[in-house]
C-alpha cells in the first residue's frame, strides 16, 4: 500500500493523486478496502492497465485499487473462459490459442483488462452476425459491492447483467468474469482505398458484403482505406502469422513514433504535414499490398502494448453515428476538419479510424443500442492543440447526432452524454444510486456527468 502517490493513465495525460494506492491480490483484499473507509477513503476506483482516455478510473484524494496481480486464468471450458479481473486480453487470447480457441471480439488494445471489458465500453468492427463489443460476450460477472458484500450477475439475470456490463465500476469492483469463446476459424483480410465520394456511393453494398468494416480515414486528402475481414473456414495450409504483426507495427509503433518525431522537429506546418501525409501514403500502400491474406488467425490482431507507454504512444477519441445518417455526416466532418485547420491552424497528426458496429443491447449504455453505427475516431500523439480541438470535435459530433463512450470520449460534457443516451443515462444513474447509496465508488468525473 502506498500513500500520496501520483498516478497517470497509460498515455500520461490524465494525472491524479489518490491518497491510497493498493494492489489487490484476492477478493478478500477488495472486501477489506471497501469495508474500511477510514483507512481507504472514497472514492474507491479500480484499474487494470489504465488505458482509458477519459478519467473513469481517477480516484483523486481517494483509493485506487490496482488489479494487475489478480490475473489468473481460472478455467477454460468448451465454450467459455473464466479469469480474474486483472488478466489482460492478449495474455488470455494467447493461452486460448494453445487450446485451439479464440475470443469472439479480438479487440486491438491487448492491454484491456477483463475486468474493464466486463463493465465498460469497447469497440471493434463487428464480424458478420456478431457483436463488436467485448462485454457483449461476457456471460458472468462477479464483483464486490460498496458494502463489501459479493454479487454475481449472469445471463440468467438479463436485466441485471445488462446494467452491470456498462457500470464502469460504479456499482462494485469486478474481480472475476466469464467470457464466451469459440474454436479458431481462419480469417481472411484485405484492404482497399476509396475516394470519399466513391466510398459513400458503395457504402450500401459494403454494409451487406458479409465482411466487417474497419477503416482508416484521411480527411485532408478525401481518402478512406477499408480493412475487410471475414471468416474463411475453407482456407487450407498454415495460417499467415506475419500479416497482422506488420499491420500492428505500423499502427502502434512506427506510425505514432514517426508522427511524434515529425511534429517535434519540423516547425513549418506546411512542410510538417506534407511529410506526415507522405508517410500516410506509404501506410496505405502497405495496407493495400502487404496486409492481405486468405488465412490468418484473429488472435494475431491483438496488439501487445508496453506496460509503460514510450515514444510511440498515441491517444484517441470516439463518437458513433447511426449508419443511416453516416453518408451525410462523413463528408461534413471532412469539411469540418479542413475548416478547423484553416481557422485554428491545428490538425491531428496521425489519421482517423472508424468501425462499423451492429445493433447491440447486451449493455444498457451500448452506443449501438438503437441500431447499427459507424464511428469517427481521431488519433493523435496529442500534438499541441489536441486538447483545444477535442471540445470542438465533441460539440460537432453531438450536434450531428453522435453518441460518445464514457471511457473513450475525453472531455465529453454531461449535456452531450444526456442528449445521446437519454433515458438510458437516467436508468444508469438510478441503478448506480441503488448499488452505491453512500457514493463509495463515485469519483468527480461521474459525479459531474451524473449531476450528483
Amino acid at each position: 500500500m502506498a500513500a500520496g502517490t501520483t498516478i497517470t493513465n497509460w498515455f500520461g495525460d490524465l494525472v491524479s493523486h489518490p491518497r491510497v494506492v493498493v494492489e489487490a491480490t484476492s477478493v478478500d483484499d477488495i472486501v477489506k478496502i471497501l469495508k474500511d473507509p477510514d483507512q481507504y477513503p472514497s472514492p474507491v476506483r479500480a484499474v487494470g492497465s489504465n488505458h482509458s482516455t477519459s478519467p473513469v478510473g481517477v480516484a483523486e484524494g481517494g483509493t485506487l485499487i490496482k488489479m494487475s496481480r489478480m490475473n489468473r486464468i481460472l478455467e477454460i471450458g468448451t465454450d467459455t473462459v473464466t479469469v480474474q479481473a486483472g488478466a489482460i486480453a492478449i495474455d488470455v487470447a494467447h493461452e486460448l490459442q494453445k487450446h485451439g480457441m479464440q475470443f469472439y471480439v479480438n479487440t486491438e488494445i491487448g492491454s484491456l483488462s477483463v475486468g474493464s471489458a466486463a463493465c465498460a465500453g469497447t469497440k471493434d468492427a463487428s464480424m458478420p452476425g456478431e457483436y463488436g463489443q467485448v462485454g457483449s460476450y461476457i456471460t458472468r460477472i462477479k464483483m464486490v459491492l460498496p458494502s463489501g458484500e459479493l454479487l454475481e450477475a449472469s445471463d440468467d439475470q438479463p436485466e441485471l447483467i445488462q446494467k452491470v456490463r456498462s457500470c464502469y465500476g460504479t456499482f462494485g469492483i469486478v474481480y472475476e468474469a466469464t467470457c464466451k469463446i469459440r474454436p479458431i476459424i481462419p480469417m481472411a483480410v484485405r484492404h482497399e482505398t476509396f475516394k470519399l465520394d466513391d466510398f459513400l456511393a458503395k457504402l450500401p453494398a459494403l454494409r451487406t458484403s458479409g465482411e466487417s468494416l474497419m477503416y482508416y480515414m484521411f480527411p485532408y486528402e478525401d481518402l478512406i482505406t477499408v480493412e475487410f475481414r471475414r471468416y474463411n473456414p475453407g482456407a487450407t495450409g498454415e495460417p499467415d502469422h506475419h500479416v497482422w504483426p506488420l499491420r500492428n507495427y505500423m499502427w502502434a509503433k512506427a506510425g505514432p513514433l514517426f508522427c511524434a518525431h515529425t511534429e517535434a522537429n519540423i516547425s513549418n506546418k506546411t512542410v510538417r504535414y506534407k511529410v506526415i501525409d507522405g508517410f500516410l501514403a506509404l501506410w496505405r500502400f502497405n495496407l493495400e499490398n502487404l496486409i492481405r491474406s486468405q488465412n490468418t488467425v484473429a488472435t494475431d490482431q491483438i496488439i501487445q502494448y508496453p506496460p509503460v507507454s514510450d515514444g510511440s504512444r498515441y491517444t484517441f477519441s470516439l463518437w458513433a453515428f447511426p449508419e443511416e445518417t453516416y453518408p451525410a455526416v462523413l463528408p461534413e466532418y471532412f469539411a469540418f476538419c479542413k475548416q478547423y485547420y484553416r481557422d485554428a491552424g491545428y490538425r491531428n497528426n496521425m489519421l482517423y479510424v472508424g468501425y462499423r458496429i451492429v445493433r447491440d443491447r447486451q449493455a444498457l449504455l451500448s452506443y449501438s443500442w438503437d441500431g447499427n453505427v459507424m464511428t469517427i475516431d481521431p488519433v493523435s500523439t496529442a500534438n499541441p492543440g489536441w486538447t483545444t480541438f477535442l471540445p470542438a470535435y465533441n460539440q460537432w459530433c453531438s450536434d450531428h447526432g453522435g453518441i460518445p463512450l464514457p471511457n473513450q470520449t475525453p472531455l465529453a460534457t454531461r449535456a452531450q452524454i444526456e442528449k445521446a443516451l437519454g433515458g438510458r443515462w437516467q436508468q444508469f444513474a438510478a441503478a448506480r444510486r441503488t448499488f452505491d447509496p453512500n457514493n463509495r465508488l463515485l469519483n468527480d468525473y461521474f459525479r459531474e456527468l451524473l449531476g450528483e
